[in-house]
């Protein structure tokens, strides 16, 4: 069947969506990816959709490193935010094609290499895709996050900050939300966290993280987008609904 890479912008956005939510137009996730991509696509963001026939296979997200809503320090380098193949679409070689697209536009542009966060215990595309294709791991996060990297040329090598616990205890007591509009289902989490913390009388805040800058000065994981904290410890690095976070305070709770 044949294939193509579709970049996305704004000319075409409303014909193609952003892979994910593309059926909930309607939606409050939907409507905050919109904006928020309309925002990144400003400063360089890259989404490539690539499309088996008629039908979405896989998407890749990316942007340059002095932009990327992922908390890392990477200047000069161009930083993967998300890749996904979905499974009927898997083994094709289409992750593949995808990266070929981020570091042949890395090095079209002169830069250092490209940057991905990733984790054997989260969504996220596992290191030995990276690996196998020429990245090495060069630094670590709590809990699990590993910075890969492609190098390209002599520049600094990218970095995680080392102030997690300074940035957990921001809000020392209570549940707190950070959430952004860089995933559609996001705000789908935040509601679901919210009305389950109030029927449980747990005080809590919601933190929008509404900037890259502010996401890698403030974001409590290195994964940035999306982190859930109570009482200065981390609970969760991914996006996780009421019905986990309940059965997780009922755990820790005995």
């Amino acid at each position: 069947m044949d294939t193509t890479i579709h970049t996305i912008d704004e000319s075409n956005v409303n014909r193609f969506g952003f892979f994910c939510y593309k059926s909930k137009t309607k939606t409050a996730g939907y409507k905050q990816k919109r904006e928020w991509l309309e925002s990144c696509l400003a400063e360089g963001l890259q989404l490539k959709i690539i499309y088996e026939g008629s039908r979405s296979a896989g998407f890749i997200e990316y942007t340059p490193g002095e932009y990327t809503w992922r908390v890392v320090d990477a200047p000069g380098y161009m930083v993967i935010h998300c890749m996904w193949v979905v499974g009927s679409s898997k083994g094709k070689g289409y992750g593949a094609r995808l990266l070929e697209q981020v570091l042949d536009e890395a090095k079209n542009k002169g830069m250092y290499g490209v940057v991905v966060i990733s984790s054997q215990s989260t969504w996220l595309v596992k290191n030995s895709f990276f690996l196998h294709h020429g990245f090495e791991s060069v630094d670590h996060a709590p809990p699990s996050f590993e910075l890969l990297v492609r190098r390209f040329g002599s520049g600094n090598l990218p970095t995680f900050p080392q102030d997690w616990d300074v940035r957990l205890m921001r809000f020392p007591s209570g549940l707190v939300v950070y959430h952004s509009g860089q995933c559609p289902y996001h705000a789908m989490f935040v509601s679901s966290l919210v009305n389950t913390a109030n029927q449980m009388g747990l005080p809590v805040r919601t933190v929008e993280l509404k900037t890259c800058q502010e996401v890698r000065g403030l974001s409590p994981s290195a994964n940035g987008v999306f982190s859930v904290v109570k009482d200065g410890q981390l609970l969760s690095s991914r996006p996780i609904g009421g019905k986990t976070l309940r059965e997780m305070l009922e755990k820790e709770n005995g």
